[in-house]
């Protein structure tokens, strides 16, 4: 029997103290994992080396937004930092079933100041052991922690994406390309091929990182182009910024050519631009395609942009009623909702009241689809159909 899924946030955030989970790192390797500091403002941080303090600033929720604060929030005391008991409370709390919770610190770059590339592979592997053994075990099918992929190299990124498998994550989060750099290359194709064959759900939360670094390997860099607007991937994303920039990294290098079944979730995104920017793209790519051939040796696209973009990818929403109410020009199943729990942009513990009214109006089977139905399709969540009940769909009405 599986789990009656009514609402399903598909991004969620994990505030863990390291204390928590650094014991897990191996000893010769601890020293260099994450430490918590204790503030003077009463507040908890965390530092690690080459980086600046991570504070816990934004696990703010459930206050009225005048007394946000970016300081002075500990782990003993701020909503969703607590054990996973704590969590499955709160989750009761705001009317969720489940949650979809990627890591601030971990899915970013701050754990990647760890430079030794050892060190850094075993603190992720210790956090993604403490993930699939305590804090997801305590309710496998309500807290479905992403795993969290090194920035390293193509091998480490498939080593580590086979463990998140056999443990029992639903999906794993990349915060760069497999090959560890801020381009796609051709070692990739390995893991995503790994990904098939593992029927593993890959995420990003909002982009990589090192978005301001280079953005593509070109057959030819000419010497005498230089300028604003001029760089053929930065040109297709000026509309769509760094939300858009990743996917069109991978489209362009014929990633979805060579792998048609693959499709990445990018939370955080929001979806009342996507319609424009699908428009605008390609546009954008029959005006300049020639040119980027004949400087760049940029390989012409089999489709145009956009068919790519909403085959391959859904996008995450918080609080976007424009972009509800474009969802069909969105695409029913390329967008999944999330409440950003514990995070400052999310209305915990009052999710259902902001659902009921940027959904008002909307069918109940569509509803459904975007606040359910997408997230245990993407996730492969055991799903008992719901049947009525409180304006829900069964989940064969959803996605017909």
């Amino acid at each position: 029997m599986g789990r009656q899924y009514r609402v399903i946030s598909a991004d969620s955030h994990l505030e863990i103290s390291p204390e928590r989970w650094t014991p897990r790192v191996p000893a010769q390797f601890r020293d260099r994992a994450p430490r918590l500091v204790k503030l003077a403002n009463g507040g908890d941080g965390v530092i690690v080396e080459n980086r600046g303090l991570y504070v816990l600033g934004l696990a703010i929720t459930g206050k009225p937004p005048r007394e946000h604060r970016l300081d002075g929030i500990s782990y003993e005391t701020g909503p969703g930092a607590g054990p996973p008991e704590q969590r499955l409370r709160e989750q009761d709390q705001d009317g969720v079933d489940a949650e979809v919770l990627f890591t601030s610190a971990g899915n970013g770059g701050f754990w990647r100041g760890i430079r030794a590339d050892d060190a850094y592979r075993a603190v992720i592997h210790a956090y993604n052991e403490f993930l699939a053994e305590e804090y997801c075990a305590a309710a496998p099918d309500r807290l479905l922690a992403t795993g969290i992929i090194p920035s390293v190299d193509v091998a480490s990124a498939i080593s580590e994406m086979e463990y998140c498998a056999r443990a029992g994550l639903k999906s794993v989060a990349l915060s760069g390309f497999p090959n560890g750099k801020s381009v796609p290359t051709e070692e990739d194709d390995r893991f995503y091929a790994a990904a098939l064959d593992l029927n593993m759900p890959l995420t990003i939360h909002v982009g990589f990182i090192g978005r301001e670094g280079p953005v593509f390997r070109y057959q030819r860099e000419p010497s005498d182009v230089v300028g604003f607007g001029s760089d053929p991937v930065r040109v297709l994303t000026r509309f769509g910024g760094g939300t858009a920039q990743n996917a069109l990294q991978m489209i362009v290098f014929g990633v979805f050519d060579r792998f048609p079944k693959l499709r990445f979730y990018i939370a955080e995104t929001m979806i009342g631009w996507f319609p424009y920017f699908c428009e605008q793209t390609d546009d954008i790519y029959e005006r300049n395609r020639y040119w980027a051939e004949s400087y760049y040796g940029l390989e012409p696209l089999k489709r145009l942009p956009s068919e790519y973009v909403r085959d391959h990818f859904i996008w995450g929403f918080l609080h976007d009623p424009i972009g509800v109410r474009q969802r069909h020009e969105v695409g029913m199943r390329n967008a999944m909702w999330g409440s950003d729990f514990p995070h400052s942009a999310g209305d915990w513990p009052n999710s259902r009241k902001t659902l009921d009214e940027m959904f008002a109006g909307v069918p109940d089977n569509e509803r459904y689809q975007l606040i359910a139905g997408n997230a245990i399709d993407f996730f492969h969540l055991d799903a008992d159909p719901i049947a009525g009940g409180n304006g829900r769909a069964t989940k064969e009405a959803a996605i017909s």
